[in-house]
């Protein structure tokens, strides 16, 4: 270590009563398990610290049934009988020499309280924060000391649970603590209410009385949003946040400081491209507090880790989503393998399952939620069974993550791809407007394929049946992703668009391939109403193409909401000057004229085209698979191929992340029995029935 470039990384920080071995902290991020999974939830958290992570943290955790987040999956400790389940998490941690953390919360108006039926609570009364016909009551006198006592009793249920550090939480918009502190959601003319110094009273109550209580065994961290990035609407980190911090500077062990909301936060490489983007916002605590500071914001790189370390602007270096897509970061850098590291690409498919209340996923590591019920791990798999070899036909995100994977086994593999160049439909969407990221994930697998001696590849090699039988594999994994539709058969409607032919259509791919020779206006038709539609229009619109946007959906790419940037989507394309038509089908087309229907009236309206790009549906590529197959079946002379599997978006299309979960499960049950598959496929934890 005295000669790695990065050993400043790896010293120990003191956090009150415990140390962590190295600067690496892995800050609370939701992971769509919880209470619910608390086996899974350990498995993965253990993942990470066997990775090298000084600190791992929880996700948020409620401490009381009058902050029930439900539906989504978050951690709880109402009371003792949630402390067998917590505990599975501070073992499993323990075991590799890191740190456990928990995010006590209540969530006040954030809650809505579905499952338990309590009326929310919060500062004052006002609408709960999910598009729900209820509203919070404010909070009295009792309510507050109540959520002290529960607090502190969490706490102290936590100390129970093992953990080595304690939160309290002000951040996101998501926490009684914070809406005390913002003006806009304190109105209050009592004590708690005011001034910056009255507002701030609930939390410097929770950090003395936390202090108080667990103090003597437990770091108590402070998470605090210095800016919710609302300009003068909103709290700022030159004034009030700076006066937060000023206030507070000694109170708790740890500041653990980023931006508000959580949109703010965890914002994709879309809308955010630098790494470190957090930086000029939080990085004045460290002025004011001799405590040790951890800070976020897509931090990958180890130089930018070392230079944020050396000109004192943090003391550890946070992160979510880059311990997500590698839990191994810190063991790779530690060991100079940083050319192994898979970086985030920014594109909060993690996000997206928490929003979903399903287990995390990542698009860079397959192995992301799946460690308990599959035994999955990003840097260890199982290996090879037999001296048997491989054909993966196609180097898209699953014919890439298949091939690596089955290398990393031990199998011989040949990798054959049509084109000149492997990467798939990675490479046209990571070249439009804002996605330039997301070619991490061929890079990263392309890089490690290039080292392996047992891959053997081939570019601009178009295979037929006859190729496949002249090379005698038996195991072939079909990776030819899918194309996409041209008659507006989609989502909404299940028949070709009339007059179609009138105007010259266009694929995604096509509309890039062909930019020179588009005639605008230029209609896209999103009836996939995910994301790609409406980066095609950011796309276009900054090549100077007229466009319009339209679409059935009330809003454009409605599925972004899942990913945290819908709002940015839609601010871009209005200020992008591409014109919007929500709520409307393509009846038809005649005369270079599209006839829109109303989806909730049937009425028409007019807009003129010369072209149209449609984004609606895709179409699986299985022409190969199919011969093979009826090679197979008919029992054909020279018909070698015997396990003939489609993968990824041959398969079904999907996300990028679904095509590399695809071809790592392809590479995982090669060989496998179908004992084995089926009882992965449905590990579950069943409730006790004792209680």
């Amino acid at each position: 270590m005295n000669n790695n470039p990065y050993s400043k990384l790896f010293e120990p920080v003191k956090i009150g009563p415990v140390v962590t071995k190295n600067r690496f902290y892995q800050v609370p991020h939701c992971c769509g398990m919880g209470h619910l999974r608390p086996k899974a939830h350990a498995a993965m958290r253990e993942t990470k610290a066997k990775g090298g992570w000084g600190v791992v943290s929880t996700e948020e955790a409620e401490i009381h049934p009058s902050s029930d987040l439900a539906p989504y999956v978050e951690q709880r400790i109402w009371d003792k009988r949630d402390i067998p389940a917590l505990r599975l998490m501070t073992e499993a941690v323990h075991k590799h020499g890191a740190l456990a953390a928990i995010e006590l919360t209540h969530s006040g108006h954030n809650s809505t309280n579905l499952f338990s039926r309590i009326p929310a609570m919060s500062p004052n009364a006002q609408p709960v924060n999910f598009l729900y016909p209820k509203q919070s009551r404010r909070m009295s006198k009792k309510d507050i000391s109540n959520f002290r006592a529960w607090h502190k009793r969490a706490a102290l249920n936590a100390k129970e649970a093992g953990f080595d550090i304690v939160y309290v939480y002000a951040g996101h918009g998501m926490s009684v603590a914070q809406q005390f502190i913002l003006p806009d959601m304190n109105n209050r003319t009592d004590e708690y209410g005011g001034s910056l110094e009255n507002r701030l009273r609930l939390t410097r109550e929770l950090l003395e009385e936390t202090q108080e209580a667990i103090g003597d065994s437990c770091g108590v961290a402070f998470r605090f949003a210095v800016d919710e990035l609302k300009g003068k609407d909103g709290m700022q980190f030159k004034e009030e946040g700076r006066a937060v911090v000023e206030l507070l500077s000694e109170h708790p062990d740890l500041w653990d400081v980023n931006v508000s909301d959580w949109s703010n936060d965890s914002q994709t490489s879309r809308f955010e491209p630098n790494e470190g983007y957090q930086m000029p916002y939080v990085e004045f605590v460290k002025s004011l507090t001799t405590k040790p500071v951890v800070g976020v914001g897509r931090l990958t790189s180890p130089d930018l880790m070392v230079k944020l370390i050396d000109r004192g602007a943090l003391d550890l270096i946070g992160a979510a989503r880059p311990s997500i897509a590698d839990p191994y970061l810190p063991n790779k850098i530690k060991t100079e393998n940083t050319d192994q590291i898979k970086e985030c690409i920014g594109c909060n498919i993690c996000v997206s399952s928490d929003n979903f209340s399903v287990p995390i996923r990542c698009t860079q590591n397959p192995t992301m939620g799946e460690e308990w019920r599959r035994g999955w791990d990003p840097e260890h798999i199982k290996p090879k069974l037999s001296d048997q070899q491989a054909l993966v036909v196609g180097s898209g995100p699953a014919g890439l993550e298949c091939s690596l994977q089955l290398a990393r086994r031990g199998y011989q593999v040949t990798l054959a791809e049509s084109k000149s160049q492997l990467g798939g439909r990675v490479l046209f969407e990571s070249g439009l407007k804002g996605l330039a990221a997301w070619k991490r994930v061929v890079d990263n697998r392309v890089h490690e394929i290039l080292q392996k001696n047992n891959i053997e590849i081939y570019k601009e090699s178009k295979l037929t049946s006859a190729h496949i039988n002249e090379l005698e594999i038996k195991n072939i994994f079909i990776a030819t992703g899918s194309k996409w539709r041209k008659d507006g058969v989609g989502r909404s409607r299940r028949s070709p668009i009339k007059g179609i032919e009138s105007v010259k259509v266009f694929t995604p791919e096509e509309i890039i391939q062909e930019e020179q020779n588009i005639k605008d206006p230029v209609i896209i038709y999103d009836d996939e109403q995910g994301y790609l539609a409406g980066v095609l229009a950011d796309h276009l619109s900054s090549k100077g193409i007229d466009v319009t946007f339209v679409t059935p959906a009330s809003v454009v790419s409605p599925w972004t909401e899942s990913t945290l940037e819908q709002k940015r989507v839609q601010k871009s394309l209005i200020s992008a000057g591409v014109k919007i038509v929500c709520n409307s089908l393509i009846e038809k087309i005649e005369n270079q004229t599209a006839h829109l229907e109303c989806v909730f009236t049937g009425a028409i309206t007019e807009l003129s085209c010369k072209s149209v790009v449609m984004v609606t549906e895709r179409i699986a590529n299985t022409s190969l698979y199919d011969q093979l197959n009826e090679q197979k079946v008919s029992n054909k002379p020279h018909s070698i191929a015997q396990n003939i599997r489609l993968i990824g978006d041959a398969e079904a299309p999907g996300l990028i992340a679904d095509a590399v979960f695809s071809g790592h499960l392809a590479a995982q049950d090669f060989e496998a029995t179908e004992t084995d598959i089926e009882k992965a496929l449905f590990m579950r934890e069943m409730p006790s029935l004792n209680d």
